[in-house]
């Protein structure tokens, strides 16, 4: 099973609490952490922008990207939000079967 870590940006904690418990709840996330108040520099539509954000950071399998991408997608206040996803190389085994418990099968 390949295990991923998902980065996704939001514009505020408010709106990454309520994503991160939609994704938990719908069993496309084992785990969200939500960090608040980082400032963010981008080059969007021919500007440089300079923004206060929040990041999630969420563990998940592989398999449920896509899905996870869907419904970031539906529910997310960006017309193009981050979302982005690295492997998880090595991890604890009892940390990963339980990633493996928590989400859908």
């Amino acid at each position: 099973m390949d295990y991923i870590v998902v980065y996704i940006t939001t514009p505020d904690y408010e709106t990454a609490k309520k994503l991160a418990d939609y994704l938990v709840n719908n069993k496309l996330a084992a785990c969200v952490n939500i960090v608040d108040k980082i400032y963010s520099i981008y080059f969007w539509q021919g500007n440089i922008e300079r923004d206060n954000e929040s990041l999630m950071i969420i563990k998940t399998r592989a398999d449920l990207f896509e899905k996870l991408e869907e419904e970031v997608k539906k529910n997310h206040p960006y017309s193009v939000p981050e979302i982005i996803a690295m492997p998880i190389i090595k991890g604890s085994n009892d940390y990963l079967k339980w990633i493996d418990e928590t989400v859908n099968r």
